[in-house]
């Protein structure tokens, strides 16, 4: 009965977020008034929590608590029944500027995951989307001059490396935030931009100490996937990379081990049979696999190492395939001696479930991950509140911590690295 009601209460959510214009009709907020003369301190809460008396429980927990699991159970619920602050008035202004054809899927879940995420917090907020054609200069210098005559100056802005580099030169004077970008891959002095996206070259050197001779480098003819293949060539190599700014003989000079090589295959879109490149190829028997494929392409090309018996020391990837669908595309004698880096380290039960309750993922998906990062940033910056994720900045660059994890059986764990 309960599951049903909450579903019933939580139903005009899900349609109000899969909308990319956000309703200027507000929410209706719940208010819960405390009538008890005594005080309530946290035996009492805990009490109250133990005999569903959840209410009871709410009516004394106006501000944070000291207790942690107490104070997620208080979060959890203003999120749900959408209780109003007593206190706080100012209204936090954030602007979403979507390039919908270009970003396709991530128009919808980005506004979802910024909107789960304020919906969390008690407070009051306006968010609006800004929905432009291109990535044009023309586009989004008009969609900036707009965002910003409407009083908007927080902006999350989900572009593509093209976009971004247009925004850098545009140099705006409003706090935007890219949660598709990595500074790296920017030309920019600005202190207003603010870049969230994961750092898959960090990721690569830590997976690349897990690495024996030769490596053999699957990767698609995507952007990521020919960039990924280059750099990992080099690192494994020369332990160095492109953006050393070396020449090919300085590179050369600094050869860590004469003895390592590296075997590339790209493996265009529609292939799905592998027999030429690994069917009784002597050259990459027992090697590292570095995999930079999206995951279903990921899932055939691991169930082919061992159809063609390569013995395979490790197969390692990236952010692009933490993703749990590997856990049911491969056997697990396919992927037992995979390896993943993962980025996705710091999350928040609430937003999980808030999330979760509009049919978005944070957990698994990074860039929903990074867009909640990035209006968790806004929202401090805003409220003078700390953040809920407490990850370094350094010249403006969101800097992820990162842990090896193995797709086991039924589960991601974590690696413990040969060297340690």
């Amino acid at each position: 009965m309960k599951k049903k009601l909450l579903l019933t209460m939580l139903l005009p959510l899900s349609l109000f977020a899969q909308s990319y214009l956000i309703s200027n009709i507000p929410l209706p907020k719940t208010y819960i008034q405390n009538l008890d003369p005594y005080p309530c301190e946290e035996s009492c809460m805990q009490e109250y929590l133990d005999n569903d008396m959840i209410f009871s429980f709410l009516s004394h927990a106006q501000t944070k608590l000291n207790n942690e699991e107490q104070d997620e159970v208080r979060m959890m619920n203003i999120s749900i029944l959408n209780i109003g602050s007593q206190i706080i008035n100012y209204k936090l202004h954030i602007a979403l500027l979507l390039p919908y054809k270009i970003i396709g899927r991530y128009a919808s879940s980005t506004t979802n995951a910024s909107f789960a995420y304020l919906i969390s917090k008690n407070h009051s907020f306006e968010l609006k989307s800004y929905k432009i054609q291109s990535e044009s200069e023309k586009d989004i210098k008009e969609a900036l001059l707009k965002i910003s005559a409407d009083g908007f100056n927080y902006v999350i802005a989900p572009l593509t490396r093209k976009g971004a580099q247009t925004v850098a030169e545009i140099d705006p004077d409003m706090n935007i935030f890219f949660p598709t970008i990595n500074k790296k891959d920017i030309n920019t002095t600005s202190s207003y931009l603010i870049y969230g996206g994961i750092n898959y070259k960090a990721q690569s050197d830590l997976l690349l100490k897990e690495a024996v001779s030769p490596l053999v480098v699957f990767y698609d003819r995507s952007k990521i996937g020919k960039e990924l293949s280059i750099y990992e060539k080099n690192r494994f190599i020369y332990g160095v990379s492109m953006d050393n700014n070396l020449s090919v003989e300085e590179s050369k000079a600094q050869i860590l081990d004469a003895n390592r090589s590296v075997v590339k295959f790209s493996i265009p879109k529609r292939t799905t049979n592998l027999e030429r490149y690994l069917s009784e190829n002597e050259d990459i028997v027992e090697s590292s696999f570095f995999i930079n494929t999206p995951i279903v392409k990921t899932g055939m090309i691991m169930s082919q190492l061992t159809l063609y018996d390569t013995n395979a020391t490790n197969i390692l990837s990236t952010q692009i395939n933490y993703d749990p669908l590997i856990l049911s595309i491969t056997q697990y004698q396919d992927r037992k001696n995979m390896i993943i880096a993962n980025s996705i380290t710091n999350n928040n039960n609430i937003f999980i479930e808030s999330n979760s309750l509009l049919g978005n993922d944070i957990v698994y998906d990074w860039i929903n991950y990074t867009t909640t990062v990035g209006v968790d940033y806004f929202f401090s910056l805003a409220t003078r509140e700390d953040r809920e994720y407490k990850i370094t900045i350094e010249e403006n660059q969101m800097i992820y911590p990162i842990e090896l994890l193995k797709p086991a059986k039924y589960r991601f764990i974590k690696y413990n690295s040969i060297e340690e």
